[in-house]
C-alpha cells in the first residue's frame, strides 16, 4: 500500500484495494481512502495469547507483514482533519476497526474518529453513511472477540494433544469439528443401512374411444390400503391378476396449486445454489460476491458496488430497493406478473443476527446484460443468480393446474386394486418466467403424465402392465450445498464461517470430495471419535448452537462476553485435565495393496505438509515414496492410457492423461468412466444427467451419479 503526503479533509479506512478504489472515486479529492489489507492485528501465533487467569484478557499483535501498512496509516492519520473508519458492516468489520484504532494510535491527537457503514458500495449509500456518522459499537466488537478467544482456547488446548495422540498438523475447532462430526455421522448411517426390495407396479389404459392411452400407478388393494411388494414373485402375481381387472374412474379431481417465490439470497442460501447450478465451492462464491460487492467499473471509468453486502442471513429488502424492483416488474414482464402487494420475507435462521438486508443487486437497472461486458464468466454466472433471485421475489406466484384421477381395478372375486394418476399443466408461468430454484435432489420429483380428459364413472381399456425393482436408499451424503444448510439449520456457524469451515475440513483430510459429496477419511473417523470420547461438549452440536446465540446476545448487549466465555472454559479445563495420560495413541495408517519398489516391505497412506501420499512401511530404514494416484476410470483419446486426476501449483484439480508429459491431453471436467456409445471415445459431463462425446460430439444421457463426479467448476 502507497500513502501519498497530500493533507486531506478525512482518512477513510478500509480492507481492501478494490474497497478503496471504488469508493475513493465516489468521495473525490477531499478524502484519502486506504486500505489496511485485511485484519490488521490478532491473537499471537506463538503462545495462547489468552491469560485464562485473568477474564481472559487477550494479548494482540501486529504480524511483521502489515507493519509497514500500520505505520502508513498513521502517518496519514496525522494529516488528516477527521479519520472514517468504513470496514465491513458486521461484527468482524466492527472489530478490525477497533484493532486499526489500537494499533495505528488513531485515538491519540484528538481528531474526530467516526465509524460508518453502509450495505452497498454505492454513491448513495456512501454519502448517505458518511452523512449519518456514528461511535463504535463496542458490543460487536466483544461478540467477535468472544468468537476468536472461544476459537483460539479450542484450537490450542486440543490441537497439540491431537498432534501427540493421532498425528502431527491436525487441528480442532469449535465449528469445523461439528461439522466434521456431522458428515461422519451420516456416513455412519449409510454404513449401517440395509436396503429393502420393493416393486413400483403401473397399468397402462386407454380410454374406449379414440387412440390416447396413458399410465396408472398401483397404490394400494380395494378396501385393504395400501400395497407393498416386496419380491419379484408378488409383483408377477399383482401383474397377472392386473391383467384380468375392469377398470372404472372412480374420481377427477382439478385444482390450481400456487407456488410462491422463494426469499432472495441470504449467505447461506447463494452458496448452496451457486453449488447446485455451477458446483462452485462456497469459498470460491464468496471470493466472486467480494468482487461484486467492493466494485466493477462500468465503463467511463465509473465504479460502483453492484451488490449489497454479501454476509448476511436477513431476506428483508430495502422498501426502496422493493419499489424499484415492482416498478421494474411491471415495465418488463406486464402488471399481472407483479402481485398486489409486495412480498416480505421473515428469517428462517435458528440464531439469526445482524439487522442486514438480503444479497441483492444495489440497482435493478444493471441487468446481467447490460453488466455482462465488464465481468467474467464466474463473476456474471454469480450475479446473474442474485439479480434473478432477487427480482423473481417480488413477482406473482406460478399457478399449476394440476389433475388427479382416481381409478378403481375391480376382479371378479370383488377384490382388486387402487390407481392413481396425476398430470400438471403450468396455467401462469408467475416468477418461473426468470428463475426456478435448484433442488438438491433434481431426480426426486414426482414425473407426470399428460392425461386424456376422462370423466369419473368412465370404464377403461387395460393395454398393459409394467413392474420396476426398486430398493430403499440411504440418506444421502452431504454435498456443499447441504452441508451448509445443515450447518445453517442447526445453528452451526454463522455467514462468515461456512465457508472457512467447509475449506479447513477438507485441507486437515477430516473428508474428501468423491463425486462432489463429502466422505470422511480414516483421520476424520479417528479424530471425531477421540473428541466425542474425551471432548464431548467441544462436538455436541446443540452446545455449540447454544454457544453462537451466547455470542448473538453479547452482540445485543444482553451479555458479557468474559462471563460467556468463563463458561464455556471452566467445564473444558475440566475435560483437559489428565486428557495427555487418558486419551491413548491411535493408528491412523491406511494399509495399500502395494509393494515398495526399494525394499519389498508394504506401503502405506501417509500425511504431510503438503497432503496425502505412499510411503514405504520401512520408514526411516527406507524412505520411498510415491504421489497417490486417482483414476477415473476414463481412457485418454489420444493414446488410450489411463486418465488421472492432477492438482496445478495453486492446488486446482484438473484431469489429464497418466502418460504425460509423453501424452499432453487434459480437461478441466471429470471424465464419465463410460465411453461414448457411438464412437467409444471420452464422454465430459453434459448437464445434470447426459455426458457429452469429446470427439464426435453426440450426446448420451447417463446416471445423475455419474455427471456429479465433475467436481468444482472454477
Amino acid at each position: 500500500m502507497v500513502i501519498g503526503g497530500i493533507v486531506n479533509k478525512g482518512l477513510v479506512i478500509v480492507e481492501s484495494p478494490a474497497k478503496a478504489r471504488t469508493i475513493g472515486k465516489m468521495l473525490g479529492r477531499q478524502y484519502q481512502v486506504v486500505a489496511s489489507m485485511g485484519h490488521i492485528r490478532d491473537l499471537p501465533k506463538s503462545k495462547l495469547g489468552v491469560d485464562v487467569d485473568h477474564d481472559f484478557e487477550p494479548t494482540y499483535s501486529v504480524p511483521r507483514a502489515k507493519s509497514k501498512v500500520v505505520s502508513e496509516i498513521r502517518t496519514a492519520a496525522t494529516k488528516a482533519d477527521a479519520i472514517f473508519l468504513a470496514t465491513d458492516p458486521d461484527r468482524e468489520g466492527e472489530a478490525i476497526s477497533w484493532h486499526l484504532i489500537a494499533a495505528a494510535h488513531l485515538d491519540v491527537d484528538g481528531r474526530p474518529l467516526r465509524r460508518v457503514v453502509f450495505h452497498e458500495i454505492t454513491a448513495d449509500a456512501v454519502q448517505k453513511a458518511f452523512k449519518n456518522p456514528r461511535d463504535l459499537d463496542m458490543n460487536l466488537v466483544n461478540a467477535q472477540q468472544a468468537r476468536r478467544v472461544l476459537d483460539r482456547l479450542v484450537g490450542y488446548k486440543l490441537s497439540p494433544l491431537l498432534w501427540k495422540k493421532v498425528q502431527r498438523g491436525l487441528s480442532a475447532g469449535r465449528v469445523q469439528s461439528v461439522a466434521v462430526r456431522i458428515v461422519v455421522e451420516r456416513e455412519r448411517e449409510i454404513l449401517s443401512f440395509v436396503a429393502t426390495e420393493y416393486w413400483l407396479l403401473q397399468v397402462k389404459l386407454g380410454r374406449s374411444t379414440g387412440v390416447e392411452s396413458f399410465w396408472a400407478k398401483v397404490v394400494g388393494l380395494r378396501g385393504r390400503g395400501k400395497l407393498v411388494v416386496s419380491s419379484e414373485h408378488l409383483a408377477l402375481d399383482a401383474v397377472s391378476r392386473l391383467a384380468t381387472a375392469d377398470y372404472t374412474v372412480t374420481d377427477v379431481k382439478v385444482k390450481d396449486v400456487p407456488r410462491r417465490p422463494s426469499a432472495p439470497f441470504i449467505t447461506s442460501t447463494m452458496q448452496q445454489e451457486a453449488s447446485r447450478k455451477y458446483r462452485f465451492t462456497a469459498s470460491r462464491t464468496m471470493a466472486l460476491a467480494q468482487q461484486l460487492y467492493e466494485g466493477v467499473t462500468l465503463g467511463k471509468g465509473e465504479s460502483t458496488g453492484l451488490i449489497t453486502y454479501m454476509r448476511t442471513d436477513s431476506p428483508r429488502m430495502a422498501p426502496a430497493a422493493i419499489s424499484e424492483i415492482r416498478d421494474f416488474i411491471a415495465a418488463t414482464f406486464g402488471p399481472e406478473f407483479m402481485p398486489a402487494k409486495p412480498y416480505l420475507y421473515a428469517t428462517k435462521g435458528k440464531f439469526a443476527q445482524e439487522a442486514h438486508e438480503a444479497i441483492r443487486p444495489t440497482s435493478v437497472a444493471n441487468t446481467p446484460e447490460k453488466v455482462k461486458p465488464f465481468l467474467d464468466a464466474a463473476q456474471l454466472k454469480l450475479y446473474s443468480l442474485i439479480w434473478q433471485r432477487a427480482v423473481a421475489s417480488q413477482m406473482s406466484p406460478s399457478v399449476s393446474e394440476v389433475t388427479t384421477v382416481g381409478i378403481d381395478a375391480r376382479l371378479k372375486d370383488d377384490s382388486g386394486f387402487l390407481l392413481e394418476a396425476s398430470s400438471t399443466k403450468m396455467k401462469f408461468p408467475g416468477f418461473t418466467r426468470l428463475y426456478v430454484e435448484s433442488t438438491d435432489d433434481p431426480d426426486g420429483e414426482d414425473q407426470r403424465v399428460v392425461l386424456p380428459d376422462v370423466h369419473k364413472g368412465e370404464r377403461l381399456i387395460y393395454k398393459d402392465a409394467a413392474k420396476e425393482q426398486k430398493f430403499t436408499q440411504p440418506p444421502p451424503r452431504y454435498t456443499e450445498a447441504t452441508l451448509v444448510k445443515a450447518l445453517e439449520q442447526k445453528g452451526i456457524g454463522r455467514p462468515s464461517t461456512y465457508a472457512p469451515t467447509l475449506s479447513v475440513i477438507q485441507m486437515r483430510e477430516y473428508v474428501v470430495k468423491e463425486a462432489g459429496k463429502f466422505v470422511p477419511t480414516k483421520l476424520g473417523f479417528v479424530v471425531n471419535d477421540l473428541l466425542v470420547e474425551h471432548f464431548p461438549k467441544v462436538v455436541d452440536i446443540g452446545f455449540t448452537a447454544r454457544m453462537e446465540g451466547e455470542l448473538d446476545d453479547i452482540a445485543s448487549g444482553e451479555r458479557e462476553w468474559v462471563a460467556v466465555v468463563r463458561d464455556f472454559y471452566v467445564p473444558f479445563a475440566t475435560e483437559l485435565d489428565g486428557a495427555e495420560e487418558r486419551v491413548k495413541r491411535v493408528d491412523v495408517t491406511e494399509q495399500t495393496d502395494k509393494v515398495c519398489p526399494n525394499c519389498g516391505r508394504p506401503m502405506v497412506v501417509r500425511s504431510g505438509r503438503f497432503g496425502r501420499f505412499i510411503a514405504c512401511s520401512g520408514y526411516p530404514e527406507c524412505k520411498t515414496t510415491l504421489k497417490i494416484v486417482k483414476s477415473t476410470g476414463a481412457k485418454c483419446p489420444e493414446c488410450g492410457a489411463d486418465i488421472i486426476e492432477k492438482r496445478t501449483k495453486k492446488k486446482k484439480t484438473f484431469y489429464g492423461c497418466s502418460r504425460y508429459p509423453e501424452c499432453q491431453f487434459a480437461t478441466n471436467r471429470r471424465p464419465l468412466p463410460k465411453p461414448c456409445p457411438k464412437c467409444g471415445k471420452l464422454l465430459l459431463p453434459y448437464g445434470k444427467t447426459k455426458g457429452k462425446c469429446a470427439s464426435c460430439g453426440a450426446v448420451t444421457a447417463v446416471e445423475a451419479e455419474a455427471t456429479s463426479a465433475e467436481g468444482e467448476s472454477e
